[in-house]
């Protein structure tokens, strides 16, 4: 979490896609990291792009936006 002047404590959620679903826990891949997520909350199918806070499936996402998000995590990973 951050705060931005004027607008308060922001959190991230992390956009994946749904690779695997075990009833109402799916499996989410992030540029080839997965990791389970609790998909209780939405209604989600194999293949969705999602976005992912605190552990929770929180909403879906076009696929555009999904891959254009994606895309940026790739060039944030060059300076970690």
């Amino acid at each position: 979490m951050f705060q931005q002047p004027g607008y308060g404590i922001m959190c991230l959620g992390i956009v994946g896609r749904v690779v695997e679903l075990r009833g109402d826990v799916a499996v989410v891949d992030v540029n080839g990291t997965r990791f389970t997520a609790d998909a209780s909350v939405v209604d989600v199918s194999v293949g969705d792009y999602v976005v992912v806070h605190a552990g929770m499936i929180i909403s879906r996402v076009s696929r555009e936006e999904a891959l254009e998000v994606l895309s940026l995590y790739r060039e944030l990973e060059k300076y970690l």
